[in-house]
């Protein structure tokens, strides 16, 4: 029988490359949750914001580094009972495999037993280059559209893995219901929110 989310200790990451509206879905989710939220580009060093903002993709060696922080501020939040919601592009097993370490009983290939799920937010390639380039002339975004074929050319998913996969291109509401329709066997029963904000 499923438990309640904030007993239960599950993460939710909100993954996918730059510009699918991670941060709006997680935040949202989070909110309907009553979860922390956390956002993983804060964990980035200042070096490795650096490198994006000058359209240098990053390296292993830069982004583990970061996941093993992001890692480990989620490890405390479970350990403590809790859940949390947050985005991270985790575009690849082994990026997602150190944030499943999070769970101090996951082992190595036992995805669906694992305590950290993720869902992939997708879109099309030009939807998500307009949505960067608006952001980066707001100012909201350090990343930019330059490096979007590099996450695109690193996302890899395998079936086995169990990851949701989400349209980004319908409204935020749609995703809730969406979301909220799958991660109901993880949090006890189904849960509804209702919300007209704009993924853009």
């Amino acid at each position: 029988m499923a438990s309640d989310p904030k007993s239960s200790g599950l993460a939710f990451v909100i993954m996918g490359v730059s510009g699918t509206g991670k941060s709006t879905v997680a935040e949202m989710l989070a909110k309907t949750l009553n979860c922390s939220f956390l956002e993983a580009d804060d964990f980035h060093s200042k070096a490795n914001k650096e490198k994006m903002r000058n359209g240098i993709p990053l390296t292993d060696e830069d982004r583990f580094p970061w996941l093993e922080c992001l890692r480990d501020a989620i490890r405390i939040v479970m350990i403590s009972g809790k859940s949390i919601v947050l985005t991270c592009s985790a575009l690849q097993k082994k990026y997602r495999e150190i944030l499943r370490s999070s769970d101090p009983d996951y082992k190595a290939g036992q995805y669906s037993n694992c305590r950290v799920r993720f869902i992939c937010l997708e879109a099309p390639v030009e939807v998500i280059a307009d949505r960067i380039r608006s952001r980066s002339k707001e100012g909201k975004h350090f990343m930019p559209v330059s490096l979007l074929q590099s996450q695109l050319d690193l996302l890899q998913i395998d079936e086995v893995e169990g990851i949701t996969k989400v349209d980004a291109t319908t409204s935020l509401e749609t995703i809730m219901d969406t979301l909220l329709q799958v991660l109901s066997k993880h949090i006890g029963s189904p849960l509804q929110v209702a919300t007209s904000t704009s993924l853009r």
